[in-house]
């Protein structure tokens, strides 16, 4: 009976103790909250105003898991990220019961079917396209879809060991990205697009300057197939790219041929280039150094500065053109910029892409130059309106973060991923297996060639580039379709009538 008391009291001791504690750290907090002067709902409200803060940091994941539809959030939404994902892990994306999304939303894309498509044994395939006949080493590229450029730094370790792996199984190109050649990129043995940013991290002497020593060191590897001189990137034009000092590692460091542990900001453009002429000359040094084709990314602000370019080639003759044109549009993803770059400059690519491409045909060099389009196409219906638009190839970074594992957390600039993709976290990069996310990565390209050549198939045409802008159909706000060819003839339909 007696110890039977003396554990009561023990226990009644204890939660004592823990009320007091509690009323203390209560007060404690009250007291912090009334004189602390930066927070005018904690002043008012003591400690309960701190649950203000706590909900809204967890609402973006309420939201995410409880609250929103399947086609509701952004930038991409759960339809979106569940198709990447079944893709990614071979389960084939066959659903049932009817479509979920809205087809009366003003954009939809609805392709047009051929009222007698080619029977199954004639199902359409790829076909690889020349890029740089004029170079010294052409590349004949094999896929129409590949990996845009993301840096070793803004990305893992094991994310670019595992983007090059899964690259070479779904054999596609994968962009360095502006931070230079890493081991990484090489080892899985893919081919590979070096990417010149602003700041020529890889390729740059010690003052910063192109450096034709490191171009021809580069492009000593075989597997590095072209050069793709960056003006602009979607998410943040007229603004150079960001690397938090936290991701700046001793590594990334020798790589980039920058300082450890300091903020890694590039220029917001070449400072060398100042006129299409002196982006001409630089495309034809970098092409004559490295052997390779040589093309150039950027945003459009405005269509018509193109036709400057597009008149400086034709003056100087089809040679002096860039290979490529990479289209990147304003929803462009990055893991660092400003919001109101994100959100307010550059042109979305549905609206540039065949506003560019008319402008390059008119010029007589559609088969000169090659294009690419890029910004937030991770699905076979943006792969294939693109192609369907005037690209020649498409390129996503996201789409194949999604294959990663990305969860959409939002985290890129902080170096907290919780998958291990765009953190230099040991704690956090244990998450991500290379083994097993390569593979993922090539069943994504592979079910998204795939998906493509099946909507080619659909409308009638024996290869993914032969849709045209008659087999779109673009949703109006009334309800109603209206061809693309009718929204934006093409130059080429126009010229042959």
């Amino acid at each position: 009976m007696s110890f039977a008391m003396n554990a009561l009291e023990i226990l009644v001791l204890v939660f004592v103790t823990l009320i007091g504690v509690g009323l203390l750290v209560v007060i404690a907090l009250f007291v912090a909250d009334r004189v602390q002067t930066g927070d005018a709902v904690r002043r008012n409200y003591p400690v309960i105003g701190r649950f203000r803060h706590l909900f809204t940091e967890l609402g973006e994941f309420f939201r995410q898991y409880f609250f929103a539809m399947d086609r509701e959030e952004l930038p991409f939404n759960r339809a979106q990220r569940d198709w990447v994902n079944r893709a990614a892990d071979a389960k084939g994306n066959t659903v049932a019961f009817g479509s979920t999304r809205n087809i009366s939303v003003p954009g939809t894309p609805i392709f047009v079917n051929a009222a007698f498509p080619p029977l199954d044994d004639q199902y359409a395939s790829t076909e690889p396209m020349l890029i740089g006949p004029g170079a010294r080493t052409p590349y004949l590229a094999p896929s129409f879809f590949n990996i845009s450029g993301m840096s070793y730094g803004a990305l893992s370790r094991p994310a670019v060991q595992a983007l090059s792996r899964g690259a070479k199984g779904a054999n596609v190109w994968m962009n360095t990205g502006e931070g230079g050649l890493s081991p990484y990129h090489l080892e899985g043995g893919c081919d590979i697009v070096m990417q010149i940013g602003t700041a020529k991290y890889g390729v740059r002497d010690p003052h910063g300057n192109l450096s034709d020593d490191k171009l021809r060191e580069i492009a000593a590897h075989d597997q590095v197939r072209m050069f793709e001189l960056k003006l602009a990137q979607g998410a943040k034009p007229g603004k150079g790219g960001i690397l938090p000092a936290a991701k700046v590692t001793e590594e990334i460091a020798r790589i980039r041929g920058i300082q450890i542990g300091q903020d890694s900001l590039s220029p917001n453009r070449h400072p060398e280039i100042d006129s299409y002429d002196d982006l001409l000359d630089v495309i034809a040094h970098i092409r004559e150094v490295t052997g390779k084709p040589v093309g150039i990314k950027t945003v459009v602000g405005d269509v018509t500065v193109f036709d400057g370019l597009f008149q400086a080639i034709v003056a100087r003759g089809e040679e002096a053109a860039p290979d490529f044109i990479t289209l990147d549009g304003g929803e462009g993803g990055t893991g660092a910029a400003p919001m109101p770059l994100i959100d307010l400059v550059g042109m979305s690519v549905r609206e540039a892409l065949p506003r560019v491409v008319d402008l390059r045909d008119r010029h007589g060099l559609k088969q000169r130059i090659r294009m690419v389009a890029s910004g937030k196409l991770v699905n076979p219906g943006d792969v294939a309106w693109a192609l369907a638009a005037g690209a020649d190839f498409v390129t996503s970074a996201r789409g194949f973060m999604f294959s990663l594992g990305c969860i959409q957390a939002l985290k890129c600039n902080k170096n907290t991923c919780p998958t291990g993709i765009t953190t230099h976290n040991p704690r956090f990069q244990k998450g991500l297996v290379v083994a097993d996310k390569h593979a993922r990565v090539s069943h994504y390209a592979r079910e998204i060639i795939h998906e493509v050549e099946m909507i080619a198939h659909a409308v009638g045409v024996s290869e993914p580039r032969l849709m045209r802008r008659r087999h779109v159909r673009i949703v109006q706000a009334d309800g109603t379709s209206t061809p693309l060819n009718e929204m934006l003839p093409s130059y080429n339909a126009v010229a042959e009538t």
